[in-house]
C-alpha cells in the first residue's frame, strides 16, 4: 500500500468525515487528506459516527463497513435517512455482498482495503466533483408519467399521491428517465451520466440500482409497468404506463 499522495498545491477542500476503528488507517487517511487540503474529522466506532455526522455537517463521509458497536451498513441506513451527504465506503477486498448492500441502501462509492491513497484521493474529488454540479442545477419544473410525479426542487417523488423514499442515486436515475419518457439509455450512459465518468464501478452498478428503483415504484417488479428493459441495449421509461 502506498502511504502518501503528492501534493498537488493549495485547495479549496471540504470536510471530511473518516469513520473507522483501526488507527493506522485513520492517520494514513487524514494526512493524505489534510495534505490536499481538506478539513477532516474521525469517529472510531459507529455511534460516534452517527453523532458526528450530525454536529460536523461533513461534504464527504469515509465510511469503513467493520465497526464496533453499530455495524457500517446501519450508519449507512441511519445517515441517510436524514441526509444525502455523499458516502464512500471502505470495505475489504472479499467483501461483494457488502458492497451491494452499501450501494443498495445509497452509498455512492466504495474502495477495498488494501488502497493507495492517489486511488482514495481521486475518488473523493470526483464525488464532491459531482456534488458540486448538481447544486448548480437550476429549479426546474416537476416531471409526471402516469401516477409517478417527480419534483426536482423540493427532492420529491409521489406515486399515486403517496411519497415514495429513494436514495439520491435512485432519484437522479429517476429523473433522467422522467425527463425523457419512451428514450432508451444504455448503462454505460446512464452510467457516465449519474456516476461521472471518473466513476470506477462497473455497469452492474446501474442494474442493481434500477432493481431497487423498480421495487419502489412498481406493483410487479417483475413485470415493471414503468422502467423497462430494452434486451441488449439498456432501460427506458415508457410513455404511457399500463
Amino acid at each position: 500500500m502506498n502511504t502518501t499522495v503528492q501534493k498537488s498545491g493549495p485547495q479549496t477542500g471540504g470536510r471530511i468525515l473518516i469513520v473507522e476503528d483501526e488507527p493506522h488507517i485513520v492517520e494514513l487517511v487524514r494526512y493524505n487528506l489534510v495534505q490536499e487540503g481538506f478539513q477532516v474529522s474521525v469517529a472510531y466506532d459507529g455511534a460516534e459516527a452517527l453523532r458526528k455526522a450530525k454536529e460536523d455537517d461533513p461534504e464527504l463521509v469515509i465510511l469503513d463497513l467493520m465497526l464496533p458497536y453499530v455495524d457500517g451498513l446501519e450508519v449507512c441506513r441511519q445517515i441517510r435517512r436524514e441526509s444525502s451527504v455523499p458516502i464512500l465506503m471502505l470495505t475489504a477486498r472479499d467483501g461483494e455482498q457488502q458492497r451491494v448492500v452499501g450501494l443498495e441502501l445509497g452509498a455512492d462509492d466504495y474502495v477495498t482495503k488494501p488502497f493507495s491513497p492517489p486511488e482514495l484521493v481521486a475518488r473523493v474529488r470526483a464525488i464532491l466533483r459531482r456534488t458540486a454540479r448538481e447544486a448548480r442545477r437550476p429549479n426546474a419544473a416537476p416531471l409526471a408519467v402516469g401516477g409517478l410525479v417527480l419534483d426536482p426542487t423540493t427532492h420529491e417523488v409521489m406515486l399515486n399521491g403517496r411519497l415514495i423514499d429513494l436514495t439520491t442515486k435512485e432519484f437522479d436515475l429517476l429523473q433522467l428517465l422522467l425527463g425523457h419518457p419512451s428514450r432508451v439509455f444504455t448503462r454505460d450512459f446512464l452510467l457516465e451520466h449519474i456516476w461521472g465518468y471518473d466513476y470506477f464501478g462497473s455497469t452492474r452498478t446501474v442494474d442493481m440500482h434500477i432493481s431497487r428503483l423498480r421495487e419502489k415504484i412498481e406493483d410487479d417488479p417483475n413485470n415493471p409497468t414503468y422502467i423497462t428493459t430494452v434486451r441488449g441495449v439498456g432501460y427506458k421509461l415508457k410513455k404511457d404506463p399500463g
